[in-house]
């Protein structure tokens, strides 16, 4: 069974983009690696990856406050993508690296927006 196809997230926009950006970001990686960029590869793949691990984490949490202590994660890691994508932008000045800065900024939204959400409906 394909990720995409699993029903566990056939509902959960959040699940299907962050999977899709580890790819994206998989791809990239790849791409540095045979470029011999290793480092930033390495950075950029484990922390664009995290992402969707630690926003799937999120849906077993034990609590609200442990959902958004993994989402808060998940956030971390996707500005800490980002900045690695600014980086390689600028030494690069690859084209690759809009199209995933604008993936990457669309799931800092949607994880900032569930996190204030979660926040509001805690009170």
């Amino acid at each position: 069974m394909k990720y995409s196809s699993n029903p566990k997230h056939a509902d959960n926009s959040l699940l299907k983009m962050s999977f899709s950006f580890a790819i994206d970001i998989a791809r990239y990686a790849e791409n540095l690696e045979e470029r011999k960029k290793w480092t930033l590869a390495n950075q950029l793949f484990r922390s664009g990856t995290s992402i969707g691990a630690n926003a799937r984490e999120a849906q077993n949490a034990e609590s609200r406050v442990d959902f958004i202590h993994k989402l808060k994660i998940a956030l971390k890691e996707a500005e800490e993508t980002e900045y690695w994508l600014f980086l390689c932008t600028e030494l690069f000045n690859d084209t690759e690296t809009e199209s995933l800065l604008a993936k990457v900024n669309e799931l800092l939204r949607i994880l900032n927006s569930i996190i204030a959400t979660t926040k509001n409906n805690q009170r």
